[in-house]
């Protein structure tokens, strides 16, 4: 049984097949080739969650490509890359805030009594699957570092 997202996916590529848009065609098939392959990887069926993960490193690929391209001169690719981007957003989760991201960072700490460094790991691991690809982990590590180091 295919997820809910999975069905978005499949329902806005015969959009675009019938609307005859070639552009997001192309991308929306490029999202459903990534899936495919994650599943064939791992060899079963991909979650919404996991499906999100997959997008998000599309995402970020493409967000550093249109970096490059532009500091290269090359804007008719950054805003191909950049309108990939656009598609790609609209089946990620609605971002957190960062008065969102550091509510959930306290309540992870008050959850897991975490009060020091060495908790760092445990806390990361508790938050990967809370905030499920709505933030850049990297960011999220940066604010829990802040916080065990704080107390």
């Amino acid at each position: 049984m295919d997820s809910d997202l999975k069905i978005r996916l499949k329902e806005s590529t015969h959009s675009a097949m019938r609307a005859q848009d070639k552009a997001r065609l192309s991308v929306l098939r490029l999202i459903n080739a990534d899936i495919k392959t994650a599943e064939i990887d791992s060899q079963n069926t991909l979650t919404d969650q996991e499906i999100f993960k997959v997008l998000a490193r599309m995402q970020k690929q493409r967000t550093s490509s249109a970096t490059q391209y532009r500091e290269g001169g090359r804007t008719d690719l950054a805003e191909q890359e950049e309108y990939e981007i656009d598609v790609i957003q609209e089946f990620l989760p609605k971002p957190l805030t960062e008065a969102e991201v550091n509510d959930i960072v306290d309540q992870a700490c008050v959850t897991l009594a975490a009060d020091s460094m060495q908790h760092m790991g445990k806390v990361m691991g508790y938050l990967t699957h809370a905030i499920g690809g709505r933030a850049d982990m990297g960011h999220v590590s940066k604010v829990v570092c802040a916080r065990l180091s704080a107390t």
